[in-house]
Order: structure tokens, then sequence, then C-alpha cells
């Protein structure tokens, strides 16, 4: 594939992208994870380029991944945090993106409002990177997949369990596996299901992809059988007055050795972190042999440098 299809693209959610694009965005970051295991650091394709954070929310991953990327590629960061920016109160959005533009080459956002990461990407001509947003968290599911590949070979023909809140995680685990033909099943309380337009638009995707795409309220029904077992908390950023109500509610999603009883032999558990241990994931399965967590912290970085290398370079 020629690298200039990439080049200067946002990234806002992976549905911007064919099912090639995204195989070769993953090749990408195996190579370049490669090259680092070896300590080979010669390439340099954000050489001179100024990469901004605006994060509105706290973030470890994102943050440390995004940056060390940046600076591994060549590139220099900053960060600009909330009290620095009140996006879309202190100053318009607009404003915002159109001043960055002037002065920096890319735009990584982490915002509580997609509408705020749409705005910023009609504004500014440089690239924009969705670093989560509350419908999507496209850069997690990248380094996701590049995880699910390293851990069991492939994508294809692998049952994959998404139990607990149809949230930004689980709406971008759904569009991945629209585009890449995978075998996913979402399993939620019928209130917290994730969102009919996503749902049905991965649907038609599906089709043409060969996805099995099943949503089974039953957390035993879904995890039968499940190679790849994924949970992220109940209560996102922003949600935080529904805390008690989603806990009575998602009881029965938590991810504990009763119901991995359920699963393949063969399963992995994953995470994206930060987890609210003791709710969602018990301590013994989250520092268990079948947890794949930190290797899937760290995969973020590699996936992130494979994006950035390529739509900036």
């Amino acid at each position: 594939m020629n690298k200039k299809k990439f080049r200067g693209r946002d990234f806002l959610e992976l549905t911007d992208y064919s099912q090639e694009e995204l195989h070769y965005l993953l090749d990408t970051a195996r190579e370049l994870k490669r090259m680092e295991m070896m300590k080979v650091r010669d390439e340099k394709p954000l050489r001179d380029k100024i990469i901004a954070l605006l994060f509105e929310k706290p973030s470890l991953r994102t943050r440390v991944s995004f940056e060390v990327a940046v600076r591994e590629l060549g590139g220099e960061v900053f960060y600009l945090g909330p009290q620095e920016v009140g996006l879309g109160q202190r100053e318009a959005v607009k404003d915002v993106a159109q001043v960055l533009d002037r002065m920096v080459d890319g735009l990584i956002i982490r915002t509580f409002a997609h509408e705020n990461l749409l705005e910023i990407a009609r504004f500014a001509s440089v690239p924009v990177i969705n670093g989560l947003s509350d419908l999507y968290h496209p850069c997690q599911v990248l380094g996701d997949l590049l995880t699910l590949q390293e851990k069991k070979g492939k994508l294809q023909g692998i049952k994959i369990c998404f139990l607990g809140d149809g949230n930004n995680v689980c709406h971008s685990w759904i569009n991945a596996a629209s585009i890449l033909g995978l075998e996913l099943t979402v399993s939620t309380p019928e209130r917290y299901r994730p969102s009919p337009s996503i749902w049905e638009e991965a649907q038609v995707r599906g089709k043409k992809s060969g996805a099995q795409i099943i949503y089974e309220a039953n957390p035993q029904k879904a995890i039968k059988g499940a190679e790849v077992v994924y949970t992220d908390v109940w209560t996102s950023m922003g949600k935080e007055a529904e805390k008690e109500e989603r806990k009575a509610f998602l009881q029965l999603y938590q991810v504990n050795s009763h119901l991995l009883s359920e699963a393949s032999p063969e399963f992995i558990v994953m995470h994206c972190m930060p987890a609210k241990r003791g709710e969602e994931i018990t301590d013994e399965v989250m520092d268990g042999p079948h947890s794949v967590v930190v290797d899937e912290a760290e995969n973020r970085l590699h996936a992130q440098k494979a994006l950035l290398a390529l739509i900036l370079s």
C-alpha cells in the first residue's frame, strides 16, 4: 500500500479507514515494535514536527503513550490541560482549533463531547487524532487489535466477548469488528446497550466483511466459548452521578473466575484500564495467568507510533 494514502488524514474513528488500511496500520505497528525491541531508532519521521495534546480528561496511558511515541519518532510534544484552554467555555472550540492550526503540525484530542472533536477537525487543517471522546476510543482498540494478533496469531475466527457497559470502547470494538470481519458478542444490561445507530451501521458493514456482531444480554450465554473476554469500567468519566445505579445493574457482568468457567480454556482477558478492581473485574483475574492487560497497555505506544508515522510523516 502507498504510504501517501495516510498522509495528512484525521483519525477520528476506525470507520475513517478501510479494512486494508487498518491491516497496514497494524503491520506498521508490529514492525515498529520489532525495531524498538532491537533498539533500532534510526527513522525519525516526525523530525521538526510539533504535536499538541489537548486533553479535557485526565489520562495515564493515552498521555504517556502519545508523548513517548512522538519523542521516539523525533518530534516535539506539549500538553494542554483543561485549565489552560477551557474548551468551549473560556474559548470557542473553533477559535482554539484555528489558532492551534497555525502553530502545530498535529492535534491529539481527549474530550468529553465527540461534537467538540468533530468541530476541531472541521476548523483545523492539520491532522486531528481522537485520543478519546464520549462516543469512541479508536486508539485504544487499535492497540487492542495489535495485542490480539500477538496473542492469538490472527484476528478472524476468534470469538470476542465484550462485557459490561456499551460505552465508547465498546463502540470502537463494534466498528472494528464490522470493518475487519470479526466475531464479536456484546453483553450488557438492556439499559446500557451500545448506541442503536452505531450498532445498525455496523451490521450493514458487517454484511460486506463477513462479521458476526451479536447482542446477548445474558453474560453466561455471551461468554460461552469466548477466546477473548474484554471489559471496561462500568462508570465512565462524566457519569459519576450514575455510579451506584450502574453497579446495581452490572453486578452480573463482573469478570470473575466463576463467569470465566464458561469461556474457552484458551481465553485471554483484556481491559483498557484504568480498572475498578472488585467491580467490573476481580484481582484474581486482573493479575491472573490469562490477563494480558499490561501488554495491551504497552501496545498503545506501538499502535500510536504507527499512526503518527503514517499520517504525519
